[in-house]
């Protein structure tokens, strides 16, 4: 099994650091140390080299140093099969500037992305470099909270299988604040609507089998048995996509339910202007989770359970990358042994060293990580500085 792997990090002006640098290798990398040290910021970096607001959804300019110029910069060094590429992203942070008749006028803050030194479309081109994936304290109420949590969490996933997902769910966007805005200011231009409704269902179609084909491919490694299958730690999930266009396309051709979408968005014009949104769509949709053998929904199960599925299914997507994308993502756990007992700690880091793969593991108790030994990094985070601990 190939898997990505960071083996330099570099900080600027982002959360608590100033300026930091860390070298790496392979490894798992165990970072400890007090609440409020600094932990979960360095996780949330790496998180930025992937498309998205980050880990914890931040605004970009709320990741900003205190201290600093405002600005921001995240670099990395990131190893596949023996080669390196460098990738960085960051926020170009601007002022008030002057027009051309003396006017004042704000310029947008903007977040930028280069490979190996050279400006890139977008963040979306750092799927095309190295997947992340990732596991925080926050996602502990996955189960019990809204839907947007899901539906972020399962096109994170979908990522790994289309590296095209990130680029169609910002365009789906794009196009529906579009028609918001065109049916909350009343213009009903019926050309004008049509084009964006055709846009929308095309794209949209195209969101929903993609998230259909990963949770097919999931729940096909949840059944996989010998050395190919996740530990039996770990209890296997029942996943389901929840939604409109998902439920059409279980039993019609795409170009059919691009057709009724299509024809659903018209019927909706007068809602969806009172309502001042898109009502229907797969940005409306969720994602279900199933405790197989219990045969109980995630959201009834012990907040330890609900955790053990949540490591199931990230652990899954993880040996699916290795096994048909030949590159196991890099993955970030926050507090990951929060909840897990000593069988299923053990359990946890036998798979990471089983798929090679780079995991990012933060806690403030160094011996609930004393079990990887020197199959891991061990690093001690302290208010912006970070220092190598020695293992014996």
């Amino acid at each position: 099994m190939s898997a990505y792997a960071l083996t330099k990090l570099v900080l600027t002006d982002f959360r608590n650091y100033a300026h930091l640098r860390i070298e790496t290798d392979d490894r798992p990398v165990v970072l400890t140390g007090q609440n409020g040290s600094g932990k979960t910021n360095l996780l949330e970096a790496i998180s930025f080299l992937s498309p998205g607001r980050g880990l914890r959804r931040a605004k970009l300019a709320e990741a900003a140093n205190s201290n600093g110029s405002g600005n921001w910069a995240v670099a990395a060094d990131v190893r596949l099969d023996g080669e390196e590429t460098s990738l960085g992203t960051g926020l170009v942070r601007s002022g008030a500037d002057t027009g051309k008749n003396g006017e004042n006028r704000e310029t947008q803050d903007r977040r930028s992305v280069r490979i190996e030194g050279r400006n890139a479309s977008g963040s979306a081109s750092l799927l095309e470099h190295v997947r992340i994936n990732w596991l925080t304290p926050q996602m502990d109420r996955l189960f019990q909270e809204g839907a947007g949590g899901r539906r972020r969490f399962l096109d994170r996933l979908t990522y790994g299988f289309d590296a095209a997902h990130g680029s169609r769910t910002a365009a789906f966007d794009k196009v529906m604040r579009q028609r918001n805005r065109l049916l909350k200011e009343g213009k009903s231009d019926p050309h004008w609507l049509t084009s964006l409704e055709r846009s929308l269902a095309e794209t949209g179609t195209a969101i929903a089998a993609a998230r259909r084909d990963c949770i097919a491919r999931l729940n096909g490694a949840m059944e996989e048995t010998g050395e190919n299958a996740v530990s039996s730690a770990f209890p296997k999930a029942l996943l389901s996509a929840e939604g409109l266009l998902e439920g059409w396309l279980a039993d019609r051709p795409a170009l059919a339910v691009e057709d009724r979408y299509r024809e659903r968005l018209a019927s909706l014009r007068r809602l969806d202007a009172a309502a001042g949104s898109t009502t229907e769509g797969p940005h409306r949709s969720d994602l279900g989770v199933h405790h197989r053998d219990k045969d109980q929904a995630a959201a009834h199960c012990s907040t330890g359970e609900q955790k053990a599925l949540l490591i199931s299914i990230v652990l899954a997507d993880a040996r699916l990358q290795a096994g048909l994308q030949g590159q196991a993502p890099v993955l970030l756990l926050d507090e990951i042994t929060a909840h897990l007992d000593g069988t299923r700690r053990n359990a946890l880091f036998d798979e990471l060293e089983q798929m090679k793969t780079q995991a990012w593991m933060t806690g403030t108790d160094y011996a609930l990580f004393s079990g990887l030994g020197k199959r891991a990094q061990f690093l001690t985070v302290d208010n912006g500085t970070v220092t190598e601990t020695m293992v014996g």
